[in-house]
C-alpha cells in the first residue's frame, strides 16, 4: 500500500509542477490579447508567489487541523479553479483575483506534501519527488503550445485544468490509501506540533531558512536570466538558440535530483548536499571561463543545475531529524515561505544590478548565494549537533 501512495504523492507533484510554466509560454499571447507592456507578467507572477508563501505559512497550523489528503484534495481543486479562472479573464485585472486560489493552492500542496514524504518516507524517495515536480512543469508548456497552435492561449490554461482534474480524481480515489500508513500515534504527533513562533526559537532554524532563501535565490535567478547570459555575453546566438538554454538549468536540476534518488539513501542527505554544492562551483567557475564560444558556458549552466538538484529535497527531508517531529511542519513551512521570497525578490533585485554592471556578472552573484548557502547549513548543522549532544 506504501509504493501505491507513493506512486499518487508522485503524481501529485506532477500536478503542482503543471501550472508553474503557463505563464511564461503563454505571455507572450497574453500580453497582445490584454493590451498591457510585456513587463506586467511580473506583477501577476508577483502575486501568485505573494499567495503562496500565505498559504506555506499557514500549512503548520493546517497540518495540525487536517490530514494531509484533504489538505491536497482542496488544494488542487484551489489550482484548478485557478486555471479555468485564467482560460475565462478577459481582462487584465481579472488575473489578480484569480491569482488568489491558484498561489494559495500551490503553496499547500508543496508544504504538506514536502512534510509528509519527509516524515514517511526515505531521502530516495524526497529527490524522486522533487524531480517528478519538474515533468509537470516540462508537461504544461507543450500544452500551451499546442493550445496555440491550435486554437488560442486560453485553452493552454483550460486543457491543463482538465489534466488536472484527471489527478485530482485519482487523489479522491486513493484517498483510503491515506489512512493506512499513519497509525495513532503519529496523529498524537501532529496535533501536538509546534507553531511558528516557537519553531523560530529552536536552535538551527533560522540559519536553515537563510540558507534555503540563498538556494533559492540563486536558483530563480538561473531560470529567469540564464538566456539573457548568453544573448549578452557570446556573440552570434541565434534567438532561437538563445531561448533554449533557458532548459539548461532546469534540465540540470532533473538529472541531479534523478541521480541523487539512487545514491541519496547510501550517501545521507548532508554528504549529498555537500557534494551537490561542490558540482555547482564547478559548474560557476566554467560559466567565469571567458571566451565567445558558447558550449562551455552551456555546459557550465547544466553542472550547476545537476549540482543545485539535491539540495532543495536534501534539506526538506532532514527537518524532521534535525529539529524533531514536532517543529518539522513548522518547519518545513517557513522553508517552503523563504524559498518563494528569494525567488520571488532576488531575481528582479538580479535584473537591477545587471542593468547597472552588465549580465557578466551572474556568476558571481550565483557564486555568492551557494558560498553562503553552505556555510549557514554547515553553522545550522553545528547549532542541531550540539543541540542533541547537551
Amino acid at each position: 500500500m506504501g509504493s501505491l501512495l507513493l506512486a499518487v504523492i508522485y503524481l501529485i507533484f506532477i500536478s503542482l509542477g503543471l501550472p508553474d510554466s503557463l505563464l511564461g509560454s503563454g505571455w507572450p499571447k497574453m500580453q497582445v490579447a490584454f493590451d498591457v507592456p510585456s513587463s506586467y507578467a511580473g506583477y501577476v507572477s508577483m502575486t501568485i508567489s505573494f499567495m503562496t508563501i500565505i498559504s506555506a505559512l499557514l500549512s503548520p497550523g493546517l497540518i495540525k487541523k487536517f490530514h494531509t489528503k484533504w489538505i491536497v484534495t482542496v488544494s488542487i481543486f484551489l489550482t484548478i479553479l485557478g486555471l479555468l479562472g485564467f482560460s475565462v479573464s478577459k481582462e487584465y485585472w481579472m488575473l489578480f483575483l484569480i491569482a488568489v486560489p491558484y498561489g494559495l493552492g500551490a503553496g499547500s500542496i508543496d508544504a504538506s506534501v514536502n512534510h509528509y514524504v519527509a516524515n514517511h518516507y526515505s531521502s530516495s524517495a524526497m529527490n524522486f519527488l522533487h524531480c517528478f515536480y519538474g515533468v509537470g512543469a516540462v508537461i504544461s508548456p507543450y500544452i500551451m503550445s499546442l493550445a496555440l497552435s491550435r486554437a488560442r492561449w486560453n485553452e493552454g490554461y483550460r486543457w491543463t485544468a482538465f489534466v488536472q482534474m484527471g489527478i485530482l480524481l485519482v487523489v479522491i480515489i486513493s484517498l483510503p490509501l491515506w489512512k493506512k500508513t499513519e497509525n495513532a500515534a503519529e496523529e498524537e504527533e501532529i496535533r501536538d506540533s509546534a507553531g511558528i513562533k516557537e519553531t523560530l526559537k529552536v536552535p538551527g532554524v533560522i540559519l536553515t531558512l537563510i540558507a534555503f532563501y540563498a538556494y533559492c535565490s540563486g536558483e530563480a535567478t538561473c531560470f529567469l536570466w540564464t538566456p539573457s547570459f548568453f544573448a549578452g555575453t557570446k556573440e552570434g546566438l541565434s534567438d532561437e538558440l538563445i531561448a533554449s538554454f533557458g532548459s539548461l538549468i532546469f534540465g540540470g536540476l532533473m538529472l541531479g535530483r534523478l541521480i541523487s534518488g539512487f545514491i541519496s539513501n547510501k550517501l545521507g542527505d548532508k554528504l549529498l548536499i555537500r557534494l551537490g554544492i561542490a558540482v555547482e562551483l564547478i559548474g560557476i567557475i566554467m560559466v567565469f571561463i571567458p571566451g565567445t564560444h558558447y558550449m562551455v558556458a552551456a555546459a557550465g549552466f547544466v553542472i550547476i543545475g545537476t549540482g543545485m538538484g539535491p539540495i532543495y529535497p536534501a534539506i526538506q527531508h532532514m527537518a524532521p531529524e534535525n529539529f524533531g517531529k514536532k517543529y518539522s511542519a513548522a518547519v518545513i513551512g517557513l522553508q517552503m515561505a523563504s524559498a518563494y521570497v528569494g525567488s520571488t525578490f532576488m531575481p528582479m533585485i538580479f535584473g537591477i544590478l545587471q542593468q547597472q554592471i552588465g549580465i557578466a556578472v551572474m556568476p558571481v552573484y550565483l557564486l555568492i548565494f551557494a558560498i553562503l548557502n553552505i556555510g549557514l547549513l554547515e553553522l545550522a548543522y553545528r547549532q542541531t549537533d550540539s543541540k542533541r549532544s547537551g
